[in-house]
């Protein structure tokens, strides 16, 4: 897309679009919303009732939707950002294929049809926790947040930490500490996680003007606050067996992963690397440490079921 078609899609909302249903599919994120899918579902399976079945998928569904819906409404207030930024430069609004309206009217629409279908379908409390995570991911951290402080992903993460506290309310109607504490994991892991990425692209960050902690704090002071959260991490990913509501073996594969976790953490605190490759590394095993944790869980969840 040229420079001039670029601008004209970004000054003009109402321009023409050249959309194809995989642009609005990537208006959905897929990939974070494939974590939010997970995480829900483990807050779902772990909560104390049941759902039907097919109300389960439903509001499992409704909480992805959710999600996505965020996502769009994200990409459509940060195409201007994204447009200079090489990690998000081709995605939809920035290329012109979706026009801004077009993204405005899509994550408005699904945010709706998605926190009233969980409301129906399972519970008005479930569905009003989605509704404050959709608003907080989309206004209170895309439209203030992310612009004005470095403390952005810090506060922001709250948004990213709340799927597994609304599948838990979505089955047993209630929020517990059992399901803040699965909200605690993501919440202290948000920060670790993406300040490893803004670590080696710290560039796109500049560039875009988006005050991430290490353009503003610089490289050596967000890593100390990378090591720092990361031993909270390890801490959090034994919660659940301290609390009761899993067991040793959970308790030991936790504590095994959060040792790793810190292992990363402490490469990057202490390896000085022009390419960051500890840092890089920290953001791949990151991933893996959540998948995993909350796997453990859900596994747990599923082998009590079978034997209650």
């Amino acid at each position: 897309m040229s420079v001039v078609h670029e601008e004209r899609v970004l000054n003009d909302p109402a321009s023409l679009s050249e959309a194809t249903a995989g642009d609005f599919v990537t208006l959905l994120k897929p990939r974070v919303m494939s974590l939010v899918i997970f995480t829900a579902f483990v807050g779902q399976m772990l909560a104390p009732g049941a759902l039907h079945p097919f109300l389960a998928f439903v509001a499992t569904l409704s909480i992805a939707v959710g999600a996505g819906a965020a996502g769009a409404l994200n990409m459509w207030y940060d195409a201007d950002i994204d447009a200079v930024m090489s990690r998000t430069s081709k995605r939809p609004v920035p290329q012109g294929r979706v026009t801004p309206n077009e993204a405005l009217a899509f994550g408005l629409v699904l945010s709706a049809f998605s926190v009233m279908t969980l409301g129906l379908m399972a519970n008005w409390l479930a569905a009003a926790l989605l509704a404050f995570t959709i608003f907080f991911y989309a206004v209170i951290y895309t439209m203030w947040l992310k612009r004005s402080t470095p403390q952005n992903i810090v506060i922001g993460g709250a948004a990213g930490a709340l799927p597994p506290v609304v599948g838990w309310a979505a089955t047993s109607g209630v929020v517990s500490v059992e399901s803040l504490v699965l909200f605690l994991i993501i919440f202290l892991w948000t920060p670790p996680h993406f300040w490893a990425l803004a670590l080696f692209k710290s560039g796109d960050y500049e560039r875009a003007g988006v005050p991430m902690m290490p353009n503003v704090a610089g490289e050596a002071s967000t890593k100390k606050q990378i090591f720092a959260y990361s031993i909270l991490v390890a801490i959090s990913g034994v919660l659940p067996t301290v609390l009761g509501f899993a067991s040793l073996f959970y308790g030991a594969a936790a504590a095994a992963l959060g040792i790793g976790f810190v292992w990363y953490a402490w490469r990057v605190l202490t390896v000085d690397d022009p390419k960051m490759k500890p840092a890089k590394a920290l953001f791949g095993f990151s991933v893996l440490y959540l998948f995993a944790i909350f796997a453990a869980l859900l596994v747990e969840a599923i082998a009590g079921r079978l034997g209650a």
